[in-house]
């Protein structure tokens, strides 16, 4: 998959954002609310690192990191994530810091199969920012 991709020029991280932004979908904090409120069916994936969802996060999130996230939604991976391996036919949002990390992350996601991906648009600054509730203690799992 690698090899398709042979760029004139190198590219930097705002490049890969704004392609998977181009193949996701992406949803409000004001409309993960009410998703949030309805008690829709849904995994609420936090890609930050454990030290960032620490600092704040959304209720009810799991953090799977960005930087593990391919091997914790392949089931063949021998410490894969049972809840995100499953969930390849529910709705799974994800979310970052800012909405880069949670494109890229809806992207895989989507190319590995699964099949209801959203990305919060910009990110838990925006969901802290627009007044939503969260959480701010830290959590030891």
């Amino acid at each position: 998959m690698y090899d398709t991709f042979k760029p004139e020029q190198p590219v930097g991280l705002m490049d890969f954002v704004r392609a998977a932004k181009s193949c996701i979908k992406e949803i409000t904090p004001q409309e993960l609310k009410n998703k949030i409120d309805a008690n829709e069916d849904m995994l609420l994936i936090d890609v930050r690192e454990h030290s960032e969802n620490e600092q704040g996060h959304i209720k009810g999130a799991v953090v799977v990191p960005r930087g593990i996230l391919e091997a914790a939604a392949d089931p063949a991976y021998p410490k894969h994530f049972p809840e995100l391996c499953n969930a390849r036919e529910r709705q799974v949002v994800v979310y970052c810091a800012t909405g880069g990390r949670s494109a890229m992350a809806a992207a895989v996601l989507q190319m590995m199969g699964f099949k209801n991906v959203l990305s919060l648009d910009g990110g838990f600054t925006r969901w802290e920012t627009d007044g939503m509730p969260l959480v701010r203690e830290a959590r030891f799992v």
